[in-house]
């Protein structure tokens, strides 16, 4: 057999099934009271261990990254935000819904005054891909 016919065969061969975008557990996000509102802080936090799987081959993909945001009156939990993120690692998603997501669930958790999230992925495939998504909140509470 040819290694091109021996290639297409891997599709085949390893089937690596995703899971649904049900298995992210934004449940899981905590926030507590934060002692300084009002004041100009910005909270900067980043991880480079962030993982997904690619929705149409199920193969890792794998990048950093990085949470900023101005409290309003609530600070998010730092454990349940790794619990949160590491629901991720068999979910079938885009980058680019990826960073949505992940906003739209942070914002709902501690309601910020602003947050900007950059999901930044490892090259693959030959193309270096960076998401920047952005929430500029009232000054009133609310959610997003």
């Amino acid at each position: 057999m040819e290694l091109q016919e021996q290639y297409r065969n891997l599709d085949a061969m390893f089937h690596l099934p995703a899971q649904g975008p049900e298995a992210i557990r934004a449940d899981c996000l905590l926030a507590f009271d934060y002692e300084y509102p009002g004041s100009d802080t910005e909270v900067v936090i980043d991880t480079n261990e962030f993982t997904a799987v690619c929705p149409w081959t199920g193969l890792p993909d794998q990048g950093t990254l990085t949470l900023r945001y101005v409290p309003r009156r609530r600070l998010l939990e730092l454990k349940s935000l790794k619990f949160y993120l590491l629901s991720y690692r068999s979910v079938g998603i885009v980058q680019e819904h990826a960073a949505n997501r992940i906003l739209e669930d942070l914002v709902r958790a501690c309601d910020p005054l602003q947050m900007t999230l950059v999901l930044d992925y490892q090259v693959r495939g030959g193309l270096h891909t960076a998401v920047t998504v952005c929430y500029q909140g009232s000054e009133r509470a609310g959610n997003p």
